[in-house]
């Protein structure tokens, strides 16, 4: 069931180990767009080299006009990092020495934080009821050419709450055979996802064209499949490319324990 969600049954109970975690050094840092090729460069040679206690997500946003952001950052779309370090706090300012001496953020909110609070720390920005329109992809090698493509079209974020998320694929993660559970990409190095939001139905189309486009542009760069919660309804050939040489042994788990397709309020994966 690890990677084949709701097509396989109903969780009734979770046992799972938790991690001793209490105070993080994590927040965001932006940069200006103009410094976005630059910093996607930096990002992609310095996470592949980071240890499993360091992890940031790169970003593109619309800097939201309220505070913790400065006044003169409102409105303007950036380049970001949204850091997590979960490695002694003593250490985290020497770890931090190079992120921040290759180029000085234009805002730097990273700091001691607790690890419940850097989990919510956008919430208010992304209330409930929203439009969203998702297009993801998983990316094997993060070229030259395609951070060109991302700058081009992350410059046209079309409002507020759009945003790219580029996620790093590593640490125990990476060091499970993709033949071990469902998911098929482990050996990816990042999960992508372009999403267009708003809280208004009237930009229905703007704000999904935008994400279409961008995933169009991206995805000949792209490993082929995506993580399944960032998909929309894209059909079966997708969900076949999701789920890779896995998926025909997953259909036949399917026949055997579901032939009537009960499950399938989800990326189905139909009995064989």
């Amino acid at each position: 069931m690890r990677g084949g969600g709701g097509n396989f049954g109903v969780a009734t109970s979770f046992l799972f180990k938790g991690q001793p975690v209490h105070t993080d050094y994590g927040g965001p840092m932006l940069w200006p767009m103009e410094d976005a090729a630059e910093m996607m460069r930096w990002y992609r040679s310095f996470m592949a080299k980071a240890p499993d206690d360091v992890y940031g997500f790169f970003a593109f946003h619309t800097v939201p006009p309220w505070p913790p952001f400065p006044e003169h950052l409102y409105h303007k779309k950036m380049c970001g990092i949204v850091w997590c370090y979960t490695g002694p706090i003593k250490k985290a300012e020497q770890v931090f020495k190079p992120i921040r001496s290759f180029k000085a953020p234009a805002l730097d909110l990273v700091g001691p934080i607790p690890h419940p609070v850097l989990q919510s720390l956008f919430d208010a920005l992304y209330p409930p009821g929203m439009q969203w329109y998702w297009k993801a992809d998983f990316v094997r090698t993060l070229t030259d050419e395609a951070i060109a493509l991302h700058v081009k079209h992350a410059a046209k974020l079309p409002t507020m709450h759009s945003t790219m998320h580029l996620y790093p694929i590593d640490g125990a993660t990476s060091r499970v055979k993709n033949s071990a559970t469902p998911w098929a990409y482990r050996d990816a190095k990042w999960a992508q996802v372009v999403v267009g939001v708003d809280p208004d139905p009237v930009s229905k189309e703007k704000i999904s064209s935008w994400a279409r486009d961008y995933w169009n542009a991206l995805h000949p760069y792209s490993a082929g499949g995506a993580y399944v919660n960032f998909m929309m309804e894209e059909g079966d050939d997708r969900i076949r490319a999701t789920y890779g040489k896995n998926y025909a042994r997953l259909a036949k788990i399917k026949k055997k324990y579901d032939p009537a397709n009960l499950f399938r309020v989800n990326q189905n994966i139909k009995p064989s």
